[in-house]
């Protein structure tokens, strides 16, 4: 089918929400939001409101639906998205510090370029081809010095590879180790199992990719899940009941990692005052359970 739907101009924008029976208070105030956020990001945060139309397949806006709380529903998730990502630069920073100085004082300063270290050859080399490509890229000091100075090998240590590589990739260098001993030895100060760190790093840094490209949080069902934790006991308790494909328990892992990296953090009590702040955000679209403020995990 051809794409045929025109340009449609800001005020006509806010006559078609009026026409499908959102509420406009301040036109002045929907105008200016509509420029600088534009109709189509605001789109993803009006969905929920949306109710169908029998008989045509449009859709309609539940009663009572007002511009201002799509709007706040925007500030939330964005409010939301700098606080997981104020966690997630903190937990990847101490897992990147970990990984790096394990394989340093284990293997030296290039045995993680080694293919004898990993389960997979094919997967390491691919890996390797990555890690290339991102140093290549990078004009960070540290990199351009590395580059003008050394010849051989062309990558550098891996305490500088450390910092150049993506979180996605690190994750991969990380579960690709052949023994366990050595995803063990790198998990054992998180407190986690090795496969759950594994799990949690790929899916952290898909939240991550997120973010990075201005995707919402509070309503997203993940493509990329975590494996729940069996132990600390207080994680799994924590998670009973949660939607595992959504927010809430990347929320209660990045508080639990935080509180082990920054004990004294009111990352927590940050969180739960913004939920309280916005009324609008059901925290069930998170994948909150009922009781989530009766649990232990959530207690401020």
């Amino acid at each position: 089918m051809k794409f045929e739907k025109p340009a449609v101009s800001i005020t006509d924008q806010i006559e078609l929400l009026k026409r499908r029976g959102m509420a406009v208070e301040d036109e002045s105030l929907a105008q200016h939001y509509l420029q600088v956020i534009s109709y189509y990001r605001l789109r993803a945060y009006w969905l929920t409101f949306e109710m169908p139309v029998a008989g045509n397949g449009d859709h309609a806006f539940c009663e009572g639906t007002t511009f201002e709380d799509v709007l706040a529903l925007y500030i939330f998730d964005r409010e939301l998205r700098l606080l997981v990502l104020d966690a997630i630069e903190r937990v990847e920073a101490a897992f990147r510090a970990r990984w790096s100085h394990h394989m340093a004082m284990n293997h030296g300063p290039h045995g993680y370029l080694e293919q004898g270290h990993y389960a997979h050859i094919a997967r390491h080399a691919k890996a390797v081809a990555e890690l290339n490509k991102e140093f290549s890229r990078s004009r960070d000091t540290f990199t351009d010095h590395y580059r003008k100075k050394y010849t051989s090998p062309k990558l550098p240590p891996v305490w500088m590879a450390a910092e150049v590589m993506s979180f996605g990739l690190l994750s991969k260098f990380y579960s690709d180790l052949k023994l366990r001993a050595e995803r063990r030895a790198i998990a054992k100060p998180f407190g986690l199992d090795e496969k759950v760190l594994a799990s949690i790093a790929h899916h952290t840094s898909h939240v991550r990719n997120i973010y990075a490209h201005h995707g919402r949080l509070w309503n997203k069902r993940f493509a990329v899940t975590m494996t729940a934790p069996k132990f600390p006991a207080n994680l799994p308790v924590a998670m009973r009941g949660a939607d595992a494909r959504c927010l809430h328990n990347s929320l209660v892992m990045l508080d639990y990692l935080l509180a082990l990296i920054a004990p004294d953090n009111e990352w927590k009590n940050r969180l739960v005052t913004l939920i309280d702040s916005f009324p609008i955000a059901d925290p069930a679209r998170m994948g909150f359970p009922v009781d989530w403020r009766t649990r232990q995990a959530w207690r401020v």
